[in-house]
């Protein structure tokens, strides 16, 4: 791992002798996409050669005062000098991108990679050579988020900096926690299925909330590592329940975007027998936008699953796009009721209708019915006379640390 400390006390050090003249300083962080599945694919030897060939394109594109430091296995950080404006700090970074238009030639392989670039400007943005690199790493994962090229730092102190860094390093390190909601059968009326929700708590925020790490992990090409994450993480705490004689279900959340991964589903039906849990114990949950993003690929990755007896769950069901088109080729098990309607559904007769209407397609298909977001009993009551199968909400159980979870189950007499 390259010494940031060191990159930070040199850029410093350039940075307060360049305060004193005329114009502005910019960071870059350029971070080159598919280094880590470069690695793995063809080594990590391919790997350096890969950088050192980027490295040496970049020298080439930027003028002879700008600095070059490398800063991790796919990440540069770039320090320019003299620049008049923002303007021009953006014409660098657009000519960096084109600059890799075309592939680096590693021996007698080519690399067709493309490279994504934040920038930030001193002293407008800082001061620190540390903070000016944070602020870039943050322009950086905004231009991941709104799919460009690059980006310039913006301050908003309404959204979560969430540090592309930080959150892979934490995935590595197995620093995210796992958490558990139940579900209740409403027909054996016991908990016999839990959801598997991921948590992660920063050094720079304090936690974070997944509405804001999830999405921002599926723009970016984290969203595999951190499914991979999930899936072993859980699959670890229901594996203990599994052998201790009180077996349960578990759902799992997927990106549409990993169904590109190439052998994701053999990666997934690994893990199982690694842990040693049953495929018929798993169910994955897939939105109903993933029928939308890529449906041939979904289905063919889905229907791999399902033949080894894993089931799955469209969650989120009514709030995206889906028709009877769609369920007809979706290998789907069971249809997920989205909480906006079982919330809704005791003040609004309507959308009692609606959520009724849903349990009874479900049935029609050979669909088990799951309902979301059950807060009180009287909303229990309904849909247990509308032959609802499952539900979940805060009335069944919150969310709580994995290991908790199993430790109460273990406990539980009655549960064994």
């Amino acid at each position: 791992m390259t010494d940031r400390a060191h990159i930070f006390t040199a850029m410093q050090a350039l940075l307060d002798r360049d305060s004193s003249r005329e114009g502005l300083c910019a960071v870059l962080v350029v971070r080159m996409r598919g280094m880590r599945e470069a690695q793995l694919r063809f080594g990590y030897g391919f790997g350096n050669e890969v950088m050192l060939a980027a490295r040496e394109r970049i020298v080439e594109i930027v003028r002879h005062i700008d600095k070059v430091f490398v800063a991790a296995d796919d990440t540069f950080v770039l320090l320019l000098p003299a620049i008049r404006n923002r303007t021009h700090a953006l014409l660098a970074a657009t000519r960096l991108v084109g600059g890799f238009d075309e592939p680096l030639m590693c021996g007698d392989r080519p690399w067709h990679g493309r490279v994504v670039v934040g920038a930030a400007m001193h002293p407008e943005h800082g001061a620190a050579a540390e903070l000016l690199c944070r602020r870039a790493e943050i322009a950086h994962d905004e231009a991941l988020r709104i799919g460009e090229p690059f980006a310039m730092y913006q301050p908003d102190n309404t959204q979560v900096e969430i540090l592309y860094g930080e959150l892979r390093e934490d995935i590595e390190a197995n620093r995210l926690q796992v958490y558990f909601q139940p579900l209740l059968d409403l027909r054996k009326q016991t908990i016999t299925r839990v959801e598997s929700l991921a948590r992660w708590n920063t050094q720079t925020h304090g936690e974070v909330a997944p509405v804001d790490f999830i999405p921002f992990a599926e723009r970016s090409d984290l969203i595999v590592p951190l499914t991979r994450w999930s899936l072993n993480a859980s699959l670890r705490h229901v594996a203990t329940l599994h052998r201790a004689g009180a077996p349960i279900d578990i759902a799992i959340n997927l990106s549409a975007r990993v169904f590109v991964e190439q052998g994701f589903a053999e990666q997934m039906l690994g893990a199982l027998d690694i842990w040693g849990v049953p495929a018929e114990s798993v169910i994955v949950e897939v939105t109903e936008t993933a029928l939308l993003t890529d449906l041939d690929m979904s289905v063919r990755v889905l229907r791999r699953l399902r033949d080894r007896g894993m089931r799955v769950a469209i969650d989120d069901f009514g709030t995206g796009y889906a028709s009877f088109a769609y369920l007809r080729h979706f290998p789907a098990t069971e249809l997920k009721i989205d909480r906006t309607f079982v919330d809704a559904m005791i003040d609004d007769p309507r959308t009692e209708q609606l959520v009724r209407a849903m349990v009874e397609v479900a049935h029609r298909l050979g669909l088990e019915a799951v309902a979301e977001g059950v807060e009180n009993q009287e909303t229990l009551d309904r849909l247990i006379e509308m032959n609802c199968d499952m539900v979940q909400g805060f009335h069944v159980g919150r969310p709580s640390p994995a290991d908790e979870f199993v430790a109460r189950q273990l406990a539980d007499a009655s549960f064994v």
